[in-house]
């Protein structure tokens, strides 16, 4: 039995390839229609985080920050009230560090074991087992969840101790979601100048500009398709982790602050449930805002 707490959209693709792998889901989700779609899917559905952690000896988490799985493990109904001596807690959230490491001691400390397993990857791209995984934690835990991250995971790192898997996501979705942001920037630059969209983005996959953000993301901006794979609001939240990261280890993040607040912007006009590929819209209301094109531009 393989326990999987958090069912929204990686947590239902993570039940799906696990379900596809053969093995017994024990889910669980505070939204019931999140619980109707992994039952449809073929998991068992408990009643509570307490449930899963009697039944399951290791269990995946997958929720939206650190306030939450740490409710999840040590609130009410918590994890906690049901975890065995030796059971294994695989954390796939895009968290604080402080927090991940903090409470892998506090659960070391009750017999328990715990890996930090970040994914660099979209929900459909978990789906179709294509993200890498960065893992904090001790040698032989990351091992010992070797065969369920490989249900989903083309490959696995490992970054060192607990806590390091969660720092290296945030430093990777730094880079991600600058990728992003230049990508939306060179595609509105291109709108205003009446280049055509398409033609652009050929131009910039073929070339020395390439990032794989051109290809999950560069159509999506071009038709303002904004169903959302990763929720940008999810991405402001992460980048304000890196910016707390940042403080603590004396770095400076000039081009983070600045896509901080653009992220700000698109929340407060609403996209936070948009994918994230729609923070090309804040692009294109600022252009809107900045005036008409010039007569060159037309």
């Amino acid at each position: 039995m393989l326990g999987l707490i958090g069912l929204g959209l990686v947590g239902t693709a993570l039940c799906e390839r696990f379900v596809r792998a053969g093995w017994t889901v024990c889910g669980f989700d505070v939204e019931g229609e999140a619980n109707d779609r992994a039952r449809r899917l073929g998991a068992h559905i408990a009643d509570s985080p307490a449930d899963v952690a009697s039944r399951a000896r290791l269990t995946v988490l997958s929720l939206p920050n650190s306030d939450l799985v740490q409710r999840v493990v040590e609130g009410a109904d918590g994890m906690i009230e049901g975890l065995c001596s030796g059971d294994l807690l695989v954390d796939t959230t895009t968290a604080d560090p402080l927090s991940t490491t903090a409470l892998a001691e506090r659960l070391r400390q009750r017999g328990a074991r715990f890996v930090d397993a970040t994914i660099l990857g979209s929900s459909q791209q978990v789906l179709e087992g294509e993200v890498l995984v960065m893992a904090g934690g001790e040698v032989d835990d990351v091992r010992d969840c070797a065969d369920v991250l490989h249900a989903f995971a083309r490959q696995t790192f490992h970054m060192g101790t607990n806590g390091k898997g969660a720092e290296a996501k945030l430093v990777v979705n730094l880079v991600l979601g600058l990728n992003r942001l230049v990508l939306a920037e060179g595609l509105v630059l291109g709108e205003q100048a009446g280049i055509d969209a398409n033609a652009l983005l050929s131009v910039l996959r073929a070339g020395a500009a390439y990032s794989r953000a051109m290809d999950h993301k560069g159509q999506k901006m071009i038709e303002r398709e904004f169903a959302p794979q990763a929720r940008l609001a999810q991405h402001a939240k992460d980048v304000e982790l890196m910016r707390a990261l940042a403080a603590r280890c004396g770095a400076e993040l000039p081009l983070s602050a600045v896509h901080a607040q653009i992220l700000q912007r698109a929340i407060a006009e609403d996209m936070g449930d948009w994918d994230n590929a729609a923070v090309v819209q804040v692009l294109r209301l600022m252009a809107q805002e900045s005036g008409e094109p010039s007569d060159a531009a037309r």
